[in-house]
């Protein structure tokens, strides 16, 4: 693929997937800052891109997107009862046993739902299409949890992510994608450092 045809697939993109580029960018961004108003744009993203990727025939990331919608709605619950006396959300560290756990399901769920959607359906990269899903799946779930190694789970996510969607032509959301690649290396480092506060604030308290 050469630059003319990449700035062609751009300017021929549709209008709902530049919104829902934007409102994913907005969403991390405010996921970064601990801010509960991320879930309301995460919502118009997520949406939109259940369309999307049905319309491309990426059923996993369909099927992935349809439970975002709910993931929005329970993490927006989550997260309202769990700030402090400021308002700020607390972040979590989690225990190695808890990712470990996370980390065989997305392998066993990734063969499993790849297997099923390369034999019974015209998924493309049903193999890739399936990790994207079920490895997002465990990332969100520990995200609405406030755990600090989620972003690790994202970090991986996105860099398939960019490969599956460049090559389904989705130019506006492989490069949303590489913006989040960026802006979860970013959120890393910062819920690491808001972890870190918070425990020299707790032991001052102390």
């Amino acid at each position: 693929m050469n630059w003319h045809e990449w700035l062609t697939g751009f300017a021929g993109a549709s209008l709902l997937e530049w919104v829902a580029t934007l409102a994913g960018f907005l969403c991390v961004y405010l996921l970064i800052k601990r801010n509960i108003w991320s879930f309301a744009f995460g919502l118009i993203q997520v949406s939109i891109y259940a369309w999307i990727f049905f319309d491309v025939k990426l059923y996993s990331d369909m099927a992935l997107h349809v439970f975002y919608i709910g993931f929005q709605f329970y993490g927006w619950w989550v997260w309202r009862h769990s700030s402090n006396e400021n308002n700020q959300i607390l972040v979590e560290k989690g225990s190695p046993k808890e990712y470990l756990l996370w980390v065989c399901a997305v392998v066993t769920s990734t063969v499993i739902l790849g297997t099923l959607m390369q034999q019974n359906t015209d998924a493309s990269f049903p193999y890739p299409d399936a990790f994207t899903t079920c490895a997002s799946l465990a990332a969100q779930w520990l995200l609405s949890h406030r755990r600090l190694w989620n972003w690790s789970f994202w970090i991986i996510v996105d860099i398939v992510a960019i490969a599956i969607y460049w090559q389904k032509g989705l130019y506006p959301t492989s490069l949303l994608y590489s913006s989040l690649l960026i802006m979860a290396c970013v959120g890393q480092w910062q819920w690491y450092q808001n972890l870190t506060s918070q425990r020299k604030k707790e032991l001052t308290s102390d």
